[in-house]
């Protein structure tokens, strides 16, 4: 049985020193994928016993980024998805396992007045071709912030967020199309209907203790791993950045 959590950790130097470390440990997961670690390469030592780590940071300092720990040896690891365009930002990073690929993801947000929504969308065609070109060849977990509430029952707010940022008719559309090119929520396959569970509250209006939240963080998995899933949970109850961790357990 494999146990992974996704965590966008709006600063991984921040949250260590907010019982980071501790947390981490008594999740006790063979994979930890983080986004928003915010840091260049040499500006934090952090390292968990029994555990390999494999970084991508942005060209720009104090932005985005992405780590993943792992328990066990990836055959291979690769950075970004081979597009110029997009490799520059620390968003992707891929272990290839031996009958699986694990994505870590930080999909970038269309930011307000939905200025990079043009950038979005050519990033998730060109994500989503990624994807599926690992997919032919073995199973996939992908990971991570996806910067998208797919449907009402994901925000607590849908009306009045409608095109807002994360939840445009254009970024949810987009999310459709990951799922109709083969793809799982692997949340919604074993909680379809479950209401007011999030994984994303803005830091402001006390959003987190009247759970005004989005559900925005992902496991999404290839159609051919369905019969390995096992269960999707969301971390409600771990506190340290403004979204909590989300696991997924998979044979």
């Amino acid at each position: 049985m494999y146990k992974f959590i996704s965590w966008n950790v709006n600063g991984l130097r921040a949250i260590c020193g907010k019982g980071f470390a501790d947390i981490f440990t008594e999740l006790d997961a063979d994979f930890v994928c983080l986004q928003e670690t915010k840091l260049q390469a040499g500006q934090i030592d952090l390292d968990f016993l029994g555990y390999k780590s494999f970084w991508n940071y942005a060209d720009k300092k104090g932005y985005s980024g992405t780590a993943i720990f792992t328990k066990h040896e990836p055959l291979s690891v690769s950075y970004g998805i081979g597009i110029d365009e997009h490799d520059h930002e620390g968003r992707v990073i891929t272990l290839e396992m031996e009958d699986f690929y694990l994505v870590g993801v930080y999909v970038p947000n269309a930011q307000d007045g939905l200025k990079r929504l043009d950038y979005r969308m050519k990033w998730e065609d060109d994500f989503r071709a990624y994807l599926c070109g690992l997919a032919a060849k073995k199973g996939v977990v992908v990971c991570g912030d996806l910067n998208v509430a797919h449907k009402e029952i994901d925000l607590k707010n849908p009306k009045t967020n409608r095109m807002n940022p994360g939840f445009t008719d254009q970024e949810r559309g987009q999310f459709s199309n990951l799922l109709d090119a083969g793809f799982i929520d692997t949340f919604r396959h074993f909680y379809p209907d479950q209401t007011d569970i999030y994984s994303w509250w803005s830091y402001r209006f006390q959003a987190r203790q009247k759970n005004i939240g989005w559900r925005i963080d992902y496991f999404v998995t290839s159609e051919n791993l369905k019969g390995r899933l096992k269960d999707a949970k969301i971390h409600t109850e771990i506190f340290g950045s403004d979204h909590c961790p989300v696991e997924l357990t998979m044979e």
